[in-house]
């Protein structure tokens, strides 16, 4: 079944071009394109799709607001950030409205197609300076650990601090000598147990609890 994909963008050639990497691959399917924040809003209550493309700087009202409204309505709903700068300010602060990746605009049309089908899968890692920044905002200090991870098995807590080193699913298959497949499997006990939704979230958690330095 393809990943239904709604496109918002005030430029119109920015949005014709993103089409254009996309609709080169039968994976993704693109459900409509949205030229502002309200729009997109709008828009994600009527078609629902999996993956939201949030330009930044928009008119009427910008990605980041209209980012946190449709977490906030939607949660299921997965947004990534494009951007062409890889300045991490605006990066940052969309990841704190509730979004869950990000791209930069002008990188190879293969490199989309990957990531969006490893965010799809919630297989993307998070930029370490990202996730750095990430604690620090949250956690200006680290309180003292509780017991909540004691409910993880030794390898779930493994697993849980390669995630929040900012690991893949693969390089942790790879460096703990597992399949890919049981870490997707470790990787829903945590944040079932953990009571988490992300791997920022995760991240965040390891940082408070102290489990990562």
């Amino acid at each position: 079944m393809p990943i239904d994909i709604l496109i918002v963008d005030d430029h119109l050639h920015a949005r014709e071009g993103i089409r254009m990497i996309l609709e080169n691959y039968n994976d993704f399917k693109i459900v409509g394109e949205a030229k502002n924040g309200q729009e997109a809003i709008m828009l994600t209550e009527e078609l629902m799709p999996d993956i939201i493309l949030m330009d930044i700087q928009m008119p009427v009202m910008d990605g980041l607001e209209a980012t946190k409204i449709i977490k906030m309505k939607f949660p299921s709903v997965k947004i990534v950030m494009i951007t062409v700068s890889d300045d991490v300010t605006n990066l940052f602060d969309a990841l704190k409205h509730g979004a869950q990746g990000y791209l930069l605009k002008n990188i190879h049309s293969q490199h989309w197609y990957e990531y969006l089908r490893a965010f799809a899968l919630d297989e993307v890692p998070m930029s370490k300076e990202i996730a750095f920044r990430i604690l620090m905002e949250f956690s200006p200090n680290k309180p003292k650990k509780t017991l909540q991870h004691d409910l993880l098995s030794a390898r779930e807590l493994e697993v849980l601090q390669h995630v929040a080193e900012g690991l893949s699913n693969r390089e942790i298959s790879k460096t703990l000598f597992i399949s890919e497949h049981t870490v997707k499997s470790h990787l829903k006990n945590i944040l079932s147990k953990l009571h988490l939704e992300n791997r920022v979230q995760i991240a965040h958690y390891a940082y408070r609890q102290g489990l990562i330095d």
